[in-house]
Protein backbone atom coordinates (compact mmCIF):
# COMPACT_ATOMS: atom_id res chain seq x y z
CA UNK A 1 0.00 0.00 0.00
CA UNK A 2 2.82 2.41 0.87
CA UNK A 3 4.50 1.68 -2.46
CA UNK A 4 1.21 2.33 -4.30
CA UNK A 5 0.63 5.62 -2.50
CA UNK A 6 4.21 6.67 -3.23
CA UNK A 7 3.77 5.85 -6.92
CA UNK A 8 0.47 7.78 -7.10
CA UNK A 9 2.10 10.75 -5.41
CA UNK A 10 5.05 10.61 -7.78
CA UNK A 11 2.74 10.43 -10.81
CA UNK A 12 0.77 13.42 -9.51
CA UNK A 13 3.97 15.42 -9.04
CA UNK A 14 5.27 14.51 -12.49
CA UNK A 15 1.90 15.40 -14.01
CA UNK A 16 1.96 18.81 -12.39
CA UNK A 17 5.49 19.42 -13.65
CA UNK A 18 4.55 18.35 -17.16
CA UNK A 19 1.44 20.55 -17.25
CA UNK A 20 3.00 23.63 -15.69
CA UNK A 21 4.23 26.48 -17.87
CA UNK A 22 7.89 27.23 -17.36
CA UNK A 23 8.27 31.00 -17.41
CA UNK A 24 10.66 32.54 -19.93
CA UNK A 25 13.74 34.50 -19.03
CA UNK A 26 12.93 38.21 -18.76
CA UNK A 27 13.35 40.21 -20.83
CA UNK A 28 12.80 38.16 -23.97
CA UNK A 29 15.27 38.61 -26.80
CA UNK A 30 12.53 40.35 -28.77
CA UNK A 31 12.72 44.11 -29.37
CA UNK A 32 9.06 45.05 -29.82
CA UNK A 33 6.74 47.54 -28.16
CA UNK A 34 3.04 47.07 -27.34
CA UNK A 35 3.29 43.24 -27.28
CA UNK A 36 0.32 40.97 -27.84
CA UNK A 37 0.34 37.16 -27.61
CA UNK A 38 -2.17 34.58 -28.82
CA UNK A 39 -2.07 30.80 -28.51
CA UNK A 40 -3.30 28.81 -31.50
CA UNK A 41 -4.26 25.31 -30.37
CA UNK A 42 -4.27 23.94 -33.92
CA UNK A 43 -0.59 24.77 -34.26
CA UNK A 44 0.16 24.30 -30.56
CA UNK A 45 2.07 27.55 -30.89
CA UNK A 46 2.24 30.99 -29.30
CA UNK A 47 2.40 34.00 -31.62
CA UNK A 48 3.81 37.34 -30.50
CA UNK A 49 2.95 40.60 -32.29
CA UNK A 50 4.05 44.15 -31.52
CA UNK A 51 5.19 47.55 -32.71
CA UNK A 52 8.46 47.51 -34.64
CA UNK A 53 10.52 44.96 -36.52
CA UNK A 54 9.85 46.34 -40.00
CA UNK A 55 9.05 49.59 -41.78
CA UNK A 56 5.36 50.43 -42.23
CA UNK A 57 4.08 47.06 -41.13
CA UNK A 58 4.36 44.25 -38.60
CA UNK A 59 6.28 41.05 -37.92
CA UNK A 60 5.41 38.02 -35.80
CA UNK A 61 7.44 35.72 -33.55
CA UNK A 62 6.46 32.13 -32.75
CA UNK A 63 7.25 29.85 -29.81
CA UNK A 64 6.25 26.46 -28.43
CA UNK A 65 7.29 27.20 -24.86
CA UNK A 66 7.37 31.01 -24.36
CA UNK A 67 11.16 30.80 -24.01
CA UNK A 68 12.59 30.30 -27.49
CA UNK A 69 11.15 32.69 -30.09
CA UNK A 70 11.57 32.55 -33.87
CA UNK A 71 11.03 35.54 -36.13
CA UNK A 72 8.51 34.40 -38.75
CA UNK A 73 9.00 37.55 -40.81
CA UNK A 74 6.70 40.31 -42.07
CA UNK A 75 2.98 39.58 -41.77
CA UNK A 76 1.63 42.95 -42.87
CA UNK A 77 2.96 45.78 -45.02
CA UNK A 78 1.33 48.91 -46.39
CA UNK A 79 2.63 48.00 -49.86
CA UNK A 80 -0.75 46.59 -50.85
CA UNK A 81 -3.63 47.86 -52.95
CA UNK A 82 -6.06 48.69 -50.14
CA UNK A 83 -3.57 50.19 -47.69
CA UNK A 84 -4.74 53.48 -46.19
CA UNK A 85 -1.84 54.02 -43.75
CA UNK A 86 1.40 55.85 -44.51
CA UNK A 87 3.53 55.60 -41.34
CA UNK A 88 3.56 54.92 -37.58
CA UNK A 89 2.11 51.42 -37.69
CA UNK A 90 1.50 50.66 -34.03
CA UNK A 91 -0.07 48.31 -31.51
CA UNK A 92 -1.19 45.26 -33.53
CA UNK A 93 -3.61 42.81 -31.95
CA UNK A 94 -4.73 39.58 -33.65
CA UNK A 95 -7.97 37.68 -33.03
CA UNK A 96 -9.10 34.30 -34.34
CA UNK A 97 -12.77 34.10 -35.36
CA UNK A 98 -14.28 31.34 -37.52
CA UNK A 99 -10.84 30.05 -38.59
CA UNK A 100 -9.82 33.51 -39.82
CA UNK A 101 -7.28 35.80 -38.17
CA UNK A 102 -8.07 39.52 -37.84
CA UNK A 103 -5.38 42.13 -37.30
CA UNK A 104 -6.40 45.43 -35.66
CA UNK A 105 -3.77 48.16 -35.82
CA UNK A 106 -3.14 51.94 -35.72
CA UNK A 107 -1.53 54.04 -38.45
CA UNK A 108 -1.35 57.54 -39.91
CA UNK A 109 -4.19 58.03 -42.42
CA UNK A 110 -3.23 59.32 -45.88
CA UNK A 111 -6.49 61.30 -46.11
CA UNK A 112 -5.18 64.38 -44.33
CA UNK A 113 -6.59 67.61 -45.83
CA UNK A 114 -5.59 69.73 -42.80
CA UNK A 115 -2.05 68.32 -42.71
CA UNK A 116 -2.38 67.15 -39.10
CA UNK A 117 0.81 65.89 -37.45
CA UNK A 118 -1.13 63.06 -35.78
CA UNK A 119 -3.78 61.78 -38.16
CA UNK A 120 -4.06 58.34 -36.57
CA UNK A 121 -6.90 55.90 -37.16
CA UNK A 122 -7.56 52.16 -36.69
CA UNK A 123 -7.73 49.55 -39.43
CA UNK A 124 -8.49 45.84 -39.82
CA UNK A 125 -6.75 43.26 -41.98
CA UNK A 126 -7.51 39.54 -42.38
CA UNK A 127 -5.55 36.35 -43.05
CA UNK A 128 -6.03 32.60 -43.13
CA UNK A 129 -2.96 32.13 -40.94
CA UNK A 130 -1.53 33.78 -37.82
CA UNK A 131 1.67 34.36 -39.80
CA UNK A 132 -0.14 36.24 -42.57
CA UNK A 133 -0.05 37.74 -45.04
CA UNK A 134 -2.74 40.07 -43.68
CA UNK A 135 -4.76 42.02 -46.26
CA UNK A 136 -6.77 45.13 -45.37
CA UNK A 137 -10.51 44.49 -45.52
CA UNK A 138 -11.13 48.05 -46.70
CA UNK A 139 -9.21 50.94 -48.28
CA UNK A 140 -10.05 53.24 -45.39
CA UNK A 141 -9.92 53.09 -41.59
CA UNK A 142 -12.55 51.33 -39.52
CA UNK A 143 -14.19 54.67 -38.64
CA UNK A 144 -13.39 58.32 -38.03
CA UNK A 145 -14.59 59.77 -34.70
CA UNK A 146 -13.27 63.22 -35.59
CA UNK A 147 -10.02 63.01 -33.62
CA UNK A 148 -6.85 60.86 -33.83
CA UNK A 149 -7.10 57.41 -32.22
CA UNK A 150 -4.71 54.50 -31.49
CA UNK A 151 -4.38 51.26 -29.50
CA UNK A 152 -7.31 49.10 -30.63
CA UNK A 153 -8.48 46.30 -28.34
CA UNK A 154 -11.51 44.06 -28.96
CA UNK A 155 -13.69 42.13 -26.52
CA UNK A 156 -16.32 39.58 -27.62
CA UNK A 157 -19.20 39.17 -25.14
CA UNK A 158 -21.16 36.00 -24.42
CA UNK A 159 -23.94 37.12 -26.78
CA UNK A 160 -21.46 37.49 -29.64
CA UNK A 161 -21.29 41.28 -29.68
CA UNK A 162 -17.88 42.76 -30.38
CA UNK A 163 -16.68 45.87 -28.54
CA UNK A 164 -13.81 48.07 -29.65
CA UNK A 165 -11.71 49.99 -27.14
CA UNK A 166 -9.29 52.69 -28.21
CA UNK A 167 -7.41 55.74 -26.98
CA UNK A 168 -8.02 59.27 -28.17
CA UNK A 169 -4.60 60.83 -28.74
CA UNK A 170 -3.31 63.72 -26.65
CA UNK A 171 -2.78 65.72 -29.85
CA UNK A 172 -4.66 69.04 -29.76
CA UNK A 173 -6.58 67.91 -26.67
CA UNK A 174 -5.72 70.35 -23.84
CA UNK A 175 -7.75 69.63 -20.71
CA UNK A 176 -8.36 71.83 -17.69
CA UNK A 177 -7.59 70.18 -14.37
CA UNK A 178 -6.02 70.96 -11.02
CA UNK A 179 -2.87 69.23 -12.27
CA UNK A 180 -2.78 71.47 -15.35
CA UNK A 181 -3.29 74.56 -13.15
CA UNK A 182 -0.47 73.41 -10.85
CA UNK A 183 1.90 72.86 -13.80
CA UNK A 184 1.13 76.30 -15.19
CA UNK A 185 1.65 77.96 -11.79
CA UNK A 186 5.01 76.18 -11.46
CA UNK A 187 6.03 77.47 -14.87
CA UNK A 188 6.32 73.95 -16.30
CA UNK A 189 3.69 74.03 -19.05
CA UNK A 190 0.99 76.42 -20.25
CA UNK A 191 -1.38 73.53 -20.93
CA UNK A 192 -1.60 69.78 -20.46
CA UNK A 193 -2.92 67.55 -23.26
CA UNK A 194 -4.61 64.26 -22.39
CA UNK A 195 -5.57 60.96 -24.02
CA UNK A 196 -8.77 59.19 -22.99
CA UNK A 197 -10.04 55.62 -23.45
CA UNK A 198 -13.35 55.08 -25.27
CA UNK A 199 -15.49 52.05 -26.07
CA UNK A 200 -17.96 51.38 -28.87
CA UNK A 201 -19.76 48.37 -30.35
CA UNK A 202 -18.45 47.00 -33.64
CA UNK A 203 -20.60 46.01 -36.58
CA UNK A 204 -20.65 42.21 -36.98
CA UNK A 205 -18.93 42.40 -40.39
CA UNK A 206 -16.25 44.79 -39.03
CA UNK A 207 -17.26 47.45 -41.56
CA UNK A 208 -17.67 50.13 -38.91
CA UNK A 209 -19.13 50.86 -35.49
CA UNK A 210 -22.62 50.98 -34.00
CA UNK A 211 -23.72 54.14 -32.24
CA UNK A 212 -21.54 56.73 -30.51
CA UNK A 213 -18.32 56.03 -28.63
CA UNK A 214 -18.51 56.19 -24.84
CA UNK A 215 -15.83 57.74 -22.65
CA UNK A 216 -14.61 55.10 -20.19
CA UNK A 217 -11.34 56.28 -18.61
CA UNK A 218 -9.43 59.56 -18.33
CA UNK A 219 -6.70 61.03 -16.09
CA UNK A 220 -7.86 62.47 -12.74
CA UNK A 221 -9.08 66.06 -12.64
CA UNK A 222 -8.44 66.73 -8.95
CA UNK A 223 -4.90 66.82 -7.61
CA UNK A 224 -5.84 64.93 -4.41
CA UNK A 225 -7.37 62.03 -6.37
CA UNK A 226 -5.65 58.78 -5.32
CA UNK A 227 -4.75 58.09 -8.96
CA UNK A 228 -3.37 61.58 -9.69
CA UNK A 229 0.19 61.05 -8.50
CA UNK A 230 1.07 57.95 -10.53
CA UNK A 231 -0.90 59.00 -13.63
CA UNK A 232 0.77 62.43 -13.66
CA UNK A 233 4.41 61.47 -13.14
CA UNK A 234 5.50 62.56 -16.63
CA UNK A 235 4.10 66.03 -15.88
CA UNK A 236 5.24 66.15 -12.26
CA UNK A 237 8.79 65.30 -13.30
CA UNK A 238 8.79 67.86 -16.14
CA UNK A 239 9.15 65.11 -18.75
CA UNK A 240 6.39 66.26 -21.12
CA UNK A 241 3.13 68.24 -21.11
CA UNK A 242 0.89 65.23 -21.65
CA UNK A 243 -1.06 62.76 -19.54
CA UNK A 244 -1.93 59.47 -21.19
CA UNK A 245 -4.64 56.90 -20.67
CA UNK A 246 -3.87 54.35 -23.37
CA UNK A 247 -3.08 50.74 -24.24
CA UNK A 248 -6.36 49.47 -22.79
CA UNK A 249 -7.06 45.75 -22.52
CA UNK A 250 -10.42 44.31 -21.42
CA UNK A 251 -11.19 40.86 -20.03
CA UNK A 252 -13.85 39.30 -17.83
CA UNK A 253 -13.31 37.39 -14.58
CA UNK A 254 -16.04 36.15 -12.21
CA UNK A 255 -18.73 38.39 -13.79
CA UNK A 256 -16.53 41.48 -13.46
CA UNK A 257 -14.94 43.35 -16.35
CA UNK A 258 -11.31 44.34 -15.87
CA UNK A 259 -9.80 47.09 -18.01
CA UNK A 260 -6.04 47.42 -17.77
CA UNK A 261 -4.47 50.62 -19.10
CA UNK A 262 -1.17 52.51 -19.23
CA UNK A 263 -0.34 56.04 -18.10
CA UNK A 264 2.57 58.46 -18.61
CA UNK A 265 5.00 58.81 -21.52
CA UNK A 266 5.59 55.54 -23.40
CA UNK A 267 9.19 56.57 -24.13
CA UNK A 268 10.02 57.50 -20.54
CA UNK A 269 10.78 55.67 -17.28
CA UNK A 270 7.41 56.42 -15.61
CA UNK A 271 5.23 54.42 -18.01
CA UNK A 272 3.09 52.21 -15.76
CA UNK A 273 -0.06 50.06 -15.72
CA UNK A 274 -3.24 50.29 -13.70
CA UNK A 275 -6.71 48.79 -13.98
CA UNK A 276 -10.37 49.59 -13.46
CA UNK A 277 -13.44 47.38 -13.09
CA UNK A 278 -17.07 47.45 -14.17
CA UNK A 279 -20.16 45.25 -14.32
CA UNK A 280 -20.71 46.25 -17.94
CA UNK A 281 -18.34 46.14 -20.93
CA UNK A 282 -19.08 49.82 -21.60
CA UNK A 283 -18.76 50.96 -18.00
CA UNK A 284 -18.91 52.86 -15.82
CA UNK A 285 -15.42 51.80 -14.70
CA UNK A 286 -13.90 52.37 -11.27
CA UNK A 287 -10.13 52.55 -10.95
CA UNK A 288 -8.45 50.26 -8.42
CA UNK A 289 -7.08 51.67 -5.18
CA UNK A 290 -4.05 49.38 -5.65
CA UNK A 291 -2.86 51.14 -8.83
CA UNK A 292 -0.32 51.05 -10.33
CA UNK A 293 -0.03 47.28 -10.56
CA UNK A 294 3.05 47.37 -12.79
CA UNK A 295 5.76 50.05 -12.71
CA UNK A 296 9.50 50.64 -12.83
CA UNK A 297 11.62 48.98 -10.15
CA UNK A 298 15.02 50.67 -10.62
CA UNK A 299 14.37 52.71 -7.48
CA UNK A 300 13.81 49.47 -5.53
CA UNK A 301 16.96 47.60 -6.46
CA UNK A 302 15.72 46.43 -9.87
CA UNK A 303 16.75 47.31 -13.40
CA UNK A 304 13.46 47.86 -15.26
CA UNK A 305 11.80 51.10 -16.37
CA UNK A 306 9.07 52.12 -18.81
CA UNK A 307 6.77 49.15 -18.10
CA UNK A 308 3.53 49.42 -20.04
CA UNK A 309 1.10 48.72 -22.87
CA UNK A 310 0.29 45.25 -21.65
CA UNK A 311 -2.08 42.53 -22.73
CA UNK A 312 -3.19 39.28 -21.10
CA UNK A 313 -3.12 35.72 -22.42
CA UNK A 314 -3.87 32.28 -21.01
CA UNK A 315 -1.02 29.78 -21.27
CA UNK A 316 -1.23 26.12 -22.10
CA UNK A 317 -1.18 25.54 -18.35
CA UNK A 318 -4.47 27.43 -17.99
CA UNK A 319 -2.84 30.27 -16.06
CA UNK A 320 -3.03 33.98 -16.88
CA UNK A 321 0.05 35.91 -17.96
CA UNK A 322 0.77 39.58 -18.51
CA UNK A 323 2.91 40.50 -21.52
CA UNK A 324 4.27 44.04 -21.68
CA UNK A 325 7.24 46.05 -22.82
CA UNK A 326 9.93 47.75 -20.77
CA UNK A 327 13.56 48.75 -20.75
CA UNK A 328 16.67 47.79 -18.81
CA UNK A 329 20.13 49.32 -18.52
CA UNK A 330 21.38 46.70 -20.97
CA UNK A 331 18.64 47.25 -23.57
CA UNK A 332 18.88 51.05 -23.36
CA UNK A 333 16.18 52.88 -25.32
CA UNK A 334 14.98 49.73 -27.08
CA UNK A 335 11.66 48.41 -25.87
CA UNK A 336 11.82 44.70 -25.12
CA UNK A 337 9.19 42.16 -24.14
CA UNK A 338 8.51 40.79 -20.65
CA UNK A 339 6.11 38.06 -19.49
CA UNK A 340 5.03 37.73 -15.86
CA UNK A 341 2.21 35.89 -14.05
CA UNK A 342 -1.01 37.69 -13.23
CA UNK A 343 -3.25 36.83 -10.29
CA UNK A 344 -6.73 37.86 -9.14
CA UNK A 345 -7.31 37.09 -5.47
CA UNK A 346 -10.54 36.09 -3.72
CA UNK A 347 -11.44 39.76 -3.24
CA UNK A 348 -11.11 40.48 -6.96
CA UNK A 349 -7.82 42.37 -6.58
CA UNK A 350 -5.57 42.05 -9.62
CA UNK A 351 -1.82 41.61 -9.13
CA UNK A 352 0.99 41.42 -11.65
CA UNK A 353 4.01 39.54 -10.29
CA UNK A 354 6.56 41.76 -11.99
CA UNK A 355 8.58 43.28 -13.41
CA UNK A 356 11.06 40.45 -13.12
CA UNK A 357 14.44 39.96 -14.76
CA UNK A 358 16.35 36.70 -14.93
CA UNK A 359 18.38 37.12 -18.09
Amino acid sequence: MKIRLFCLGLLFLLSNIANSQELPGNPLSVALGDPYIIYDDKQDTYYLYGTGGTKNGFVVYSSKDLKDWENEGVIYTNLQEKSWGTKDFWAPEVYKWNDKFYLFYSAHWKENPNNELENYKIGVAVSDKPTGPFIDIDDKPLFDPGYPIIDANVYVSEDGKKYLYYSRCCYKHPVESEIAAWAKKKGLYDEIEESWVYGVELKPDLSGVIGESKLLLRPPVEINDKQAEWESRSVNNAEINRRWTEGSYLFKHNNLYYMMYSANHYAGPYYAVGYATSKNPLGPFKKSATNPVLEKNNDKGGDVTGTGHNSIFVGKDGKMYCVYHGRTTKTGNDRVVFIDPIEIDSQGVLKVHGPTTNN
